[in-house]
């Protein structure tokens, strides 16, 4: 009886797939000989997703075939993994322990601190001596204190959002919002990167010292602005850009308005285009979660926005050239951050999450094209 039972089953099963073979082969492959095994094991995985065959039986075909049946399979064999499954250096090169601190730091995605870099570059350029290089000790001390600055930022901003963080896409692996690390180890986190900075504040001059230290007030509150103005953008634009006051004093000894607030405006400006563009990332989550930001204000008029934005900001950076009395060659290159800036905004799609991410990132370059012309505007003048 067992055998009887068998031979129906194969017999049943044979008649379904030559069936399904013969309607459907021709519509799908090529008439140029076909490879047999190919378009056997591709029905058996077309009748497998309607259900036509037992699940055992369908469960094996899928384990032993090479045909990748979804999307994400045939992203997993391309190389290519999902999101969730991405892995960045942190995970394949420092300990188990510490790679929550790493991530929490953000210190996988230095844009961050790139971008909270470049105007202390630019200033501590503006400020060396005509013909002579910046002093590279300063600029190493800057760009250590943007790396800490810019993990206990992403720290104090993980510590005060764990709750919205859990209900938007992008946030809600977060190391605090996904309970790999508890509040109490982010503020111990905290509290560590804070000393660090601390020694570094104490190499520069008095001046410098308390100008630096005043700057902690806006790091520490805005995470909060996204609750209360459609304007957080503008407030991070003031935090960001801290650097371009805080690196001329450390060269000079106090500040020159002249020069250093047309430098600081342009930044708050340029971070108005490019966290403008970030923020368009989560508008829906933002939406649904409670949040504001120039994205949700701007809406269908974010580009007309951020074409004043980034008008703005070039015009600022050529009036600091010009009372900064800077040799040609800067202009040259603010003509080539102009075009930069314009192709970040003609061509973003703020529909689409990865070219807004794709425009973001560019930003790195639009600083280092500025700190170029400083540079060799300072050499040549």
């Amino acid at each position: 009886m067992a055998s009887f039972f068998l031979r129906r089953a194969s017999c049943s099963a044979t008649r379904l797939l030559s069936s399904s073979l013969s309607l459907s082969t021709a519509t799908i492959f090529p008439k140029s000989n076909p490879n047999p095994n190919f378009i056997y094991h591709h029905h058996l995985l077309q009748l497998s997703h309607e259900n036509k065959i037992a699940s055992p039986y369908l469960t094996f075909i899928k384990e032993i075939s090479t045909i990748p049946s979804t999307k994400e399979e045939q992203k997993q064999n391309s190389g290519e993994l999902p999101k969730r499954g991405e892995k960045s250096w942190i995970d394949v090169h420092l300990p188990r322990q510490v790679r929550p601190y790493a991530h929490l730091a953000r210190l996988d995605k230095p844009i961050g601190t790139w971008l909270l870099a470049w105007p202390c570059m630019w200033s501590i350029s503006l400020a060396a001596e005509p013909g002579i290089l910046p002093d590279f000790k300063t600029m190493a001390l800057f760009g250590c204190g943007a790396l800490l600055l810019r993990g206990a930022g992403c720290t104090v901003n993980d510590l005060l959002d764990r709750d919205i963080d859990t209900k938007v896409e992008r946030t809600k692996l977060r190391p605090v919002a996904s309970g790999l690390l508890t509040p109490f180890h982010g503020l111990c986190f905290l509290g560590f990167q804070l000393f660090l900075g601390l020694g570094i504040l104490l190499q520069l001059n008095n001046y410098s010292r308390v100008l630096g230290a005043s700057s902690l007030l806006l790091v520490f509150s805005y995470p909060l602005m996204k609750r209360f103005t459609f304007w957080p953008q503008a407030y991070l634009g003031l935090t960001f850009n801290w650097g371009a006051l805080l690196g001329w004093s450390a060269v000079k000894g106090s500040l020159d308005p002249a020069i250093v607030l047309p430098l600081y405006a342009s930044g708050v400006f340029w971070t108005l285009v490019y966290d403008t563009i970030y923020a368009h990332q989560d508008k829906e989550d933002d939406l649904k979660v409670g949040v504001k930001s120039t994205a949700l204000r701007f809406g269908d008029s974010t580009k007309e926005w951020i074409t004043g934005f980034g008008t703005a900001c070039i015009s600022s950076l050529a009036l600091c050239g010009f009372n900064a009395d800077i040799g040609w060659s800067y202009y040259a290159c603010l003509t080539a951050a102009l075009g930069q800036l314009a192709w970040q905004i003609w061509t973003v799609d703020l529909s689409c999450r990865a070219d807004c991410n794709r425009k973001f990132v560019s930003n790195k370059w639009f600083g280092a094209i500025v700190f170029s012309g400083i540079l060799f505007g300072r050499l040549l003048s």
